[in-house]
């Protein structure tokens, strides 16, 4: 077997991801191949030792923290096999560069796509802002190369059953981007996408891709107010065919939609001058085209829309991309400095309702007095909402806010997790979103896939 390594200073760099939570782990493992990930795990199942499995560390719910046992980092089996098929510990953002260059797209592009892997990127049913247009990772994933918890190496696609004493449990998963909690698969593949590194280890994957469009248009519109800009998303999404249904013929059809509000805008302000005094909120358009940007239609749309349209930023070439970049990483670079200055982590949100339930829970975003920074996923209704605490009773307080919240989205008919999964910090939210039936069905599942309970333990649900 694949010898361990056990020297504290190197399992020390891998004891922590991006939720900024630490654990420990006796022993880490580096396979080359999946028959290494096979005999580390069937090996780990007659000892009953965890495993917690670990790529490039960019979970923020503490997926890929070990709480003692074994570390299975999966960053050397980081091939891109040909344009559809790669390794699962690859990097997201390498592997989608290596499909444009021929042409190609491969859609799901999370925030963190330049650090994740592929293989957690499935794992998680990851999205990001395009997923207004294309969904999140789940339809753009044709097989995968899995070992199971017991070391059982398998290919699963769609065709391929879920075993008979396999109890998927049948539950109706809200109508919003969700990535929260084992999905009711009638097949193998689709259980394996977005469970989170507990039912099995992903090695490889078949994926299928989308045309790269010639060009894309990109904007930041400004608005003087929330109610305008809410008004402005419903018409810019009205006409685009997401989640299965038909675009209108002819009318606007943005591929992705993101929202900042006036305290995003305020971090804008402090870098660059592109932000008129009196805008109130601004959202970043993409529109994928095949000749002519369409700008003018949507320049027709802004100013019926009373935008502000003379601030308005259009990235065509590259002045106006640089320009637009400026824009956009001041926001998370500005947020990112406060919580250095206030010492305090900040507390952020991952929740998504329906369509009509919107402008209800931004304003329940907005009667939050704490300071705070909105910006996201608005055209999906999956909005973060980063609370940014300066004592360790206002940390305290956003905890309790946060919780608050996400009952608060559940009620609406939205989901505890849009693209960031559950981990280990979001168990308690994930009980409280699906209820003790539905929980009871997801420790069954990972009994009868996992008997000693040794892959991911903690993460998703609690351990036996």
């Amino acid at each position: 077997m694949l010898p361990p390594i056990t020297d504290p200073a190197v399992i020390e760099g891998y004891l922590g991801d991006a939720s900024n939570t630490r654990g420990h782990a006796e022993a880490l493992y580096r396979p080359r191949t999946a028959e290494e990930v096979a005999e580390v795990l069937a090996a780990a199942q007659a000892r009953a030792v965890p495993v917690t499995v670990t790529a490039r560390r960019t979970s923020t719910t503490g997926a890929s923290v070990p709480d003692g046992g074994w570390l299975l980092s999966m960053e050397r089996l980081d091939a891109v096999l040909d344009l559809e098929h790669a390794q699962g510990g690859v990097l997201l953002g390498e592997y989608q560069a290596q499909v444009e260059r021929q042409g190609r797209l491969f859609p799901p592009d999370p925030t963190s796509r330049q650090e994740c892997s592929l293989g957690a990127a499935i794992a998680c049913n990851a999205s990001g802002a395009r997923s207004f247009k294309y969904g999140p990772t789940r339809p753009w994933v044709q097989a995968v190369q899995v070992v199971l918890p017991t070391g059982e190496l398998l290919h699963a696609d769609r065709a391929s059953p879920v075993p008979a004493a396999w109890p998927v449990p049948r539950w109706a998963e809200p109508g919003v981007k969700t990535a929260a909690g084992y999905y009711p698969a009638d097949n193998l593949l689709d259980l394996m996408i977005g469970q989170e590194g507990t039912l099995g280890v992903l090695t490889a994957a078949h994926l299928r891709l989308a045309p790269l469009p010639a060009g894309v248009l990109s904007l930041i519109a400004f608005f003087p107010d929330l109610e305008r800009t809410l008004s402005f998303v419903d018409r810019a999404r009205d006409g685009a065919g997401r989640r299965g249904r038909p675009g209108r013929p002819g009318a606007l059809s943005p591929c992705a939609i993101e929202y900042y509000d006036h305290h995003a805008l305020d971090l804008v302000r402090a870098r660059v001058p592109d932000v008129p005094p009196q805008a109130h909120a601004a959202l970043f358009i993409e529109v994928e085209h095949e000749g002519e940007a369409p700008l003018e239609p949507w320049w027709e749309a802004l100013v019926e829309g009373q935008a502000l349209v003379d601030a308005t930023i259009v990235a065509e070439d590259e002045a106006g991309r640089a320009r637009l970049h400026a824009v956009r990483h001041a926001v998370p670079a500005g947020v990112n400095e406060q919580v250095v200055r206030n010492g305090m982590p900040k507390v952020g949100t991952d929740f998504a309702v329906p369509d009509a339930a919107l402008a209800e829970i931004m304003a329940a975003y907005d009667a939050v007095d704490m300071d705070k920074v909105c910006f996201g996923h608005i055209g999906d209704n999956h909005l973060h909402l980063n609370l940014l605490p300066t004592t360790a009773a206002e940390l305290a307080r956003a905890r309790e806010i946060y919780r608050e919240l996400a009952l608060h989205a559940v009620a609406l008919g939205g989901t505890v997790s849009a693209e960031h999964g559950i981990g280990k910090l979001k168990r308690g939210l994930l009980a409280e979103m699906v209820g003790p039936q539905v929980l009871s069905g997801f420790r069954a599942l990972k009994q009868a896939v996992d008997p000693a309970w040794i892959l991911g333990r903690g993460n998703v649900v609690a351990g036996p």
